[in-house]
């Protein structure tokens, strides 16, 4: 079967699935009966009228008889879907509801995605910001840089739910603990590692913003643009890429390459030649990310070089850097004690608490519905499968205990967090 043709029929099955048996991936289900008059009395008029009543009296009350405490909103305006770019919000819709889908099926939790059709940012911001309460929690989704920055900034400081931009910061924890874990197994030390970050928008920000939390030194990292590397003498960087540049006379991807130990890629495909991964340190780890086509294919990087570790955002290749291995368990943990936001304690327990879990043995389940025979911690194991169902209570805990030391939990944590 030829390459197209397989491309082809995986197209019409994605398509197919999309489309049957009915159109979309969520639908609204009923919690309570409503079979008979007395049911409709109960949960209409009249009966509706006493937890108005209670909540009206006490906000707090809506967590307790309205589904406010488990629901997320998912929200896009389309103009950063994938790697597809600016269609549009209604394009993104697809992706919204996958998110949604993946909060249901991974955390237990009812979502609901929100397309927005807007001018500006300000008009953006009002949006979100004047419907938020509807929701316990709001993950915004494929919005291009650097406007994310902005408008997650705002939404934070208007709302008062958790607010958390999966591309920047899921990616960004999920790479996190794959490095952590890569540079124990190669025997480096972060703060002594040369960074290579080849992409500057929204994920590649975050990533190297959370790296520098774990430990990374800032001057030792060199992020790179579509114009070579960031540094200190140009004149056209925005405010967030001003961050990362460095006093450098080096300007091409092969001159901070050279000796570099850490090697991430958020660019696009076949981006890192196998002439520049040659002049990687000893034990180099390289994350190439860019979705479906990596900055460069794992088959040749092992080729180039013996004695890496690799990642990929791609599910048939070892270690794939995959956000459903946090957010879902971020927002569940946030949600269970009411945080007000998802702050940076929070985004590190979840990094400890992934790159712990791979550590550990690998139950049979796990091991089937990966289809291998077993998965040890090392080179082609250091990120934990997403369906690794350890994930939600060690991530979730983690997440939520953060909340309460820090401060920002409204409530302490649930009894099924306390064993």
């Amino acid at each position: 079967m030829s390459d197209d043709h397989q491309i082809d029929e995986f197209r019409q099955q994605a398509l197919d699935y999309h489309a049957n048996p009915v159109p979309g991936k969520i639908e609204i289900a009923l919690t309570k009966p409503a079979n008979s008059a007395a049911d409709l009395a109960l949960a209409y008029s009249p009966g509706v009228a006493e937890p108005v009543r209670e909540i009206a009296q006490n906000a707090e009350n809506v967590y307790k008889y309205t589904a406010k405490g488990n629901m997320v909103a998912v929200i896009s305006n389309g103009t950063a879907i994938l790697g597809l770019g600016n269609l549009g919000p209604m394009a993104s819709k697809p992706v919204m509801e996958g998110k949604a889908l993946l909060f249901k099926r991974f955390a237990g939790l009812d979502s609901i995605d929100i397309e927005v059709k807007h001018r500006t940012i300000d008009e953006f911001v009002d949006t979100v910001a004047n419907i938020s309460d509807t929701f316990g929690g709001i993950n915004l989704e494929d919005i291009k840089a650097p406007d994310c920055f902005e408008i997650e900034r705002r939404l934070i400081e208007r709302c008062d739910v958790p607010v958390f931009h999966d591309d920047q910061h899921g990616t960004a924890i999920v790479t996190a603990a794959g490095m952590l874990n890569a540079i124990e197994l190669q025997g480096k030390d972060l703060k002594e590692a040369t960074i290579v970050c080849l992409g500057a928008g929204a994920a590649a920000i975050a990533c190297m913003e959370l790296l520098i939390k774990c430990g990374a030194m800032r001057e030792k990292i060199y992020m790179l643009d579509r114009k070579g590397v960031i540094h200190t003498r140009r004149d056209d960087l925005n405010e967030y890429k001003e961050l990362f540049a460095n006093n450098t006379d080096k300007r091409t991807l092969e001159d901070v390459i050279e000796g570099a130990d850490l090697f991430l890629g958020v660019s696009g495909p076949d981006l890192l030649p196998p002439e520049a991964l040659k002049l990687m340190a000893d034990k180099p780890i390289v994350f190439a990310c860019s979705n479906p086509d990596p900055e460069i294919k794992p088959e040749l990087a092992h080729q180039v070089r013996d004695d890496l570790i690799m990642g990929t955002g791609r599910s048939d290749y070892p270690n794939q850097v995959n956000n459903v291995l946090c957010f879902p368990f971020i927002f569940r943990g946030a949600l269970d004690v009411r945080a007000s936001e998802i702050n940076d304690e929070m985004k590190l327990a979840a990094v400890d608490a992934i790159r712990e879990l791979a550590k550990e043995p690998v139950p049979q389940e796990v091991l089937d519905a990966a289809g291998v025979e077993s998965l040890t911690f090392g080179k082609d194991y250091i990120i934990p499968k997403p369906m690794d169902p350890r994930l939600l209570p060690r991530v979730a805990k983690a997440v939520a205990k953060a909340a309460v030391e820090s401060g920002v939990a409204r409530i302490e944590l649930p009894d099924s967090y306390m064993a």
